[in-house]
């Protein structure tokens, strides 16, 4: 036998001919191929090897093919490409090998090479070797490489073995093509579930969901039974496409398959129900569950803080509790969110020392809806004292601590704190610029609001809609309307959704500008955009500043009658509002007559401004003033105009007994405020305000312009009146 040595030199690197041996077997095959399957080491295999060049069987294709995959299965593919390399004219059984190994080592291109000039030179691989060749089309994603492949296939008849068809369905499911996976499937009788299974779940992960159905239908086909694993699948894909209709028809096979006592199928259909917003269904399941654990409690708790039913979260809460169930983390954040939306305190601060009681305050998620609880709750110094608490704060953190800023009306601190999470670090999110956008305009502060639009556009984060309809409305709010408008045409029509229609109408219609409203209005309709509640309500907005009486019955009139929607109190408010400017005292309270449901302060409010307006002191301001009164007993202004009408009406008794009553409860009218920004400084002014250092010039500039007023108001009587009915 030859010695190690001398066989590494034989092959490094193989010779392409040897002419010194012959070509032809001179011994039995059988005796050398059995040796190659006792060859487990590298080192005795090239020895083996070396024998088969000295008996001129360096040629054989069977021998080279097993050598190839011999050489491959010992991990050394360099060798087996090397023997392919040597051979003159390999024939289909060689380059099977070789095609065979280089996919097994991830060489899925010059896999798919050597199948081409198999191709080229009319051979094809044989039945064991074609699932390697779509392995290597699946490994780079190429579909179209194995479409053709597929057709080779079905020429051939492969497409009858199982092997050859399960790899089909692989490479088609790998990439993503679900529409040719499903004829693949439809032409093989498959009943291992697993491959069903698996088909269902590779449909919903790569977001073909509705291919999923497809493959279930056929599933039926061959009378393979669902489990649980199949309804769960399910279940996700009828998430994602928003079918509650399918989820129905899934609880239906849940039931008829006695699937129904399965723990994790019914956390998945209480879950499915949830997600769909189907509260009532999820109850009714939740209450015929034979078992409830955490998880179930969790799902049903933030289905109902989700869906705007904190009451009811609570509720859930306590029963949750008396049942013996322990609340953990994911019960703790949709319970704070529902306390918040309750503004219980109590509550609130019970939540927060189980919190801690329990050490769930490990998560941040935990403290920044302590954040906004205690926002919402009108305790910010709690709030400020959770944010300092945190150690590891998220943008999230920085951005709720903002927003309660914001709320409770300090403009300045929430400005302040925009630059500290700048300062340390922190990569500002869309949703912070729109949380800190209203703190610039409270303060009229123009100048920032271009700031953080440049830093939007710089940190690419004007791509979404819902800034960009923020950053219009903080630009028409501070009187940049042209700036706004530039906002909104910039955004492609296929982009504008009915935030981004409404906010550009809202912005007109502060504006008084009516006809840019309804052009708007009647492009918005053409665009496809279905209007809505709060599209009506700027168009009625536009009315009652422009005294466009006729119009703002109009769009009362299409809101009913073409669109279906029952208008709200804020909708009474503006057509009120409207008609008693136009002094249509009359006609406003026989509106407020007809209203389906009580009118609250939004609607006598502007009545009662409009019995001011045009000095009417009789039983209709008394009433209105009165309702005010009680809505809001807080509120001092009411009380100042109910005494004002009082004196108006001489009835002196009642002016006393208001203003004993403001004396006596400590009540006072918050004085109005504007701000106005002028090269970047902000200046700030008061009702009957002299401190400002310019105060006598502004104050001259008001006393032209009311000359101005009333000499209109002479040369043009309806304004005067308010008789305006466009």
């Amino acid at each position: 036998m030859l010695k190690t040595s001398r066989s590494l030199n034989l092959l490094q690197p193989f010779p392409l001919k040897f002419k010194n041996f012959p070509t032809i077997q001179t011994q039995p095959f059988s005796s050398f191929s059995s040796l190659l399957d006792l060859c487990t080491k590298p080192q005795l295999l090239q020895q083996v090897h070396a024998r088969f060049i000295l008996h001129g069987l360096h040629q054989n294709p069977l021998l080279s093919s097993k050598l190839i995959d011999c050489y491959a299965n010992l991990g050394h593919l360099n060798l087996s490409q090397q023997i392919f390399a040597s051979i003159n004219d390999p024939d289909s059984v060689v380059r099977n090998a070789i095609l065979r190994s280089l996919s097994k080592f991830g060489e899925s291109k010059k896999a798919l090479l050597v199948y081409q000039e198999m191709v080229m030179k009319c051979m094809y691989p044989d039945e064991c070797t074609y699932p390697f060749v779509l392995n290597s089309c699946s490994h780079l994603s190429d579909v179209e490489y194995g479409k053709k492949v597929h057709g080779h296939v079905v020429k051939l008849g492969f497409d009858a073995y199982d092997l050859v068809g399960s790899a089909l369905s692989e490479m088609y499911r790998r990439c993503g093509d679900f529409g040719n996976l499903q004829e693949v499937v439809e032409g093989e009788a498959v009943n291992d579930l697993g491959y069903w299974n698996s088909l269902i779940f590779e449909a919903y992960q790569n977001g073909y969901a509705e291919e999923s159905f497809g493959v279930f239908k056929r599933m039926r086909m061959e009378r393979t039974k669902p489990d649980s694993v199949t309804v769960i699948n399910f279940l996700r894909s009828t998430v994602v496409l928003k079918s509650l209709k399918a989820g129905k028809v899934i609880h239906c096979l849940v039931v008829v398959g006695y699937l129904f006592e399965n723990l994790s199928v019914n956390t998945a259909l209480l879950s499915m129900y949830s997600k769909l917003g189907s509260l009532e269904h999820a109850r009714l399941l939740f209450e015929k569950m034979p078992e409830r654990d955490c998880v179930v409690w969790n799902i049903m708790i933030s289905a109902y803080s989700q869906n705007g039913y904190p009451k009811e979260s609570m509720e859930l809460l306590i029963q949750m509790r008396r049942c013996g169930v322990r609340a953990d983390l994911f019960t703790s954040i949709p319970a704070i969110s529902s306390i918040a939306e309750l503004k219980c305190l109590e509550w609130g601060k019970q939540m927060h020392a189980h919190v801690i009681r329990n050490g769930l305050d490990y998560q941040v998620s935990v403290h920044n809806s302590l954040i906004d609880m205690y926002c919402k709750s009108n305790q910010l110094e709690a709030a400020q004292k959770v944010f300092v608490s945190v150690k590891d704060k998220t943008v999230v953190s920085w951005s709720s601590m903002i927003k309660g800023y914001i709320s409770h009306e300090r403009s300045h601190d929430a400005l302040s704190l925009f630059n500290n999470m700048k300062l340390e670090g922190f990569k500002v999110d869309s949703v912070t610029i729109i949380n800190v956008l209203p703190a610039c305009v409270n303060i009229g502060a123009l100048e920032q609001v271009k700031y953080l639009h440049g830093f939007s556009v710089k940190s690419s984060l004007n791509s979404t809609s819902s800034l960009n309809s923020a950053l219009l409305i903080s630009y028409a709010k501070c009187g940049c309307i042209d700036m706004a408008r530039k906002l909104f045409d910039e955004e492609e029509l296929d982009c504008k959704d009915v935030i981004t229609w409404n906010s550009m109408i809202s912005a007109y219609s502060k504006h008084g500008e009516w006809p840019q409203c309804f052009e708007l209005y009647n492009k918005m309709k053409q665009s496809g955009v279905k209007p809505d509640g709060v599209t009506f309500l700027g168009l009625l907005t536009a009315c009652v500043n422009s005294g466009l009486v006729r119009k703002g019955w109009e769009c009362l009139k299409e809101m009913r009658e073409s669109y279906g929607y029952q208008p709200n109190q804020e909708h009474y408010g503006c057509m009120v509002d409207l008609l008693g400017r136009a002094g249509r005292i009359s006609e406003a309270e026989e509106l407020i007559g007809t209203m389906p449901f009580k009118p609250d302060a939004r609607v006598w409010g502007p009545l009662l401004s409009a019995c001011k307006m045009h000095s009417e002191t009789g039983v209709v301001a008394v009433f209105a003033a009165e309702k005010l009164v009680s809505m809001e007993p807080k509120n001092a202004g009411n009380y100042i105009l109910l005494s004002n009408i009082y004196a108006a009406a001489g009835k002196w008794d009642g002016v006393a007994k208001m203003r004993s009553f403001l004396r006596d409860s400590g009540l006072k009218k918050t004085p109005g405020c504007s701000w106005l920004e002028i090269s970047g400084q902000v200046h700030e002014f008061r009702v009957a305000d002299r401190s400002h250092p310019n105060s006598v010039d502004i104050y001259t500039i008001l006393g032209n312009l009311e000359l101005e007023i009333m000499e209109a108001r002479h040369q043009r009587p309806e304004l005067a009146s308010g008789q305006t009915t466009h």
